[in-house]
């Protein structure tokens, strides 16, 4: 069976592990990246074992080509698995779709207007953090009826600030948009290096937006290797092919 993260979010959701799907080696098992070298038939049953888990048509599973920015899509009408737009996060006001993000060590974000029927999911690594992925998110569920105080968002299982070690680089460009953020940077182990708060960092972003309120997994995917893909878990073991998980956001109709 998959097994699949849930927080208070009013609407059908679930943050999935990487266990219960049919896929084998290092994508096993519950690979659901279109983008890697596993075999596009078995991602496939694997996407469409975590939309059954939240009663979701598999045709109505709705993903992006993820490159890491802010835009946001609304979605109008469905796409085939695969054809997803460029995009890191969409919104829908449509009963019957299901929103999906795959992630392994970015923060996957699922939002929720249960009252004004409108839902989001958006993919919160540190670059589209910082370049406003998550207001952006929030801003295209409010145009179409969601209210600001109605939202809720919960950050799933992401890479762990004890886990996340990161250079001047990315701490230079979180602290050029804002020098307050320095909160989100711990000394590193070593010269020059420092460990970041990815979802404190998402956390903090997403309530200074406004909303009515934010959840957290509290969940390392680099330190759980039985239950996550990690980017940064196989770049440490030296590189080589890797899965990802689904995040999913539902709404029923």
């Amino acid at each position: 069976m998959t097994e699949a993260i849930t927080a208070e979010l009013p609407l059908p959701h679930g943050f999935f592990t990487r266990l219960g799907g049919v896929s084998s080696g290092p994508y096993a098992s519950l690979n659901c990246s279109l983008s890697g070298g596993d075999d596009p038939a078995l991602i496939l049953q694997n996407r469409g074992r975590a939309a059954a888990a939240l009663g979701a048509a598999p045709e109505r599973l709705l993903g992006l080509t993820q490159v890491h920015g802010n835009r946001v899509i609304q979605v109008h009408e469905g796409w085939q698995p695969g054809d997803g737009p460029k995009a890191d996060a969409a919104v829908s006001g449509r009963p019957g779709d299901a929103l999906a993000i795959v992630t392994a060590d970015c923060a996957p974000v699922l939002l929720a207007d249960a009252e004004a029927g409108v839902i989001g999911a958006a993919h919160a690594g540190w670059r589209g953090a910082v370049a406003g992925i998550l207001e952006a998110t929030i801003a295209a569920m409010v145009a179409i009826g969601a209210r600001l105080e109605r939202i809720a968002a919960a950050i799933g299982p992401c890479i762990a600030q004890e886990s996340y070690e990161v250079g001047s680089d990315l701490r230079g460009a979180v602290l050029r948009h804002d020098p307050d953020d320095a909160r989100f940077f711990a000394p590193g182990c070593r010269n020059d290096r420092w460990q970041f708060d990815l979802p404190g960092y998402c956390g903090a972003r997403l309530a200074q937006a406004g909303i009515g309120s934010v959840l957290f997994s509290g969940i390392d995917t680099l330190a759980e290797e039985d239950r996550f893909f990690s980017y940064r878990r196989r770049t440490l073991a030296g590189g080589g092919p890797i899965g990802h998980q689904i995040s999913i956001i539902a709404l029923p109709g």
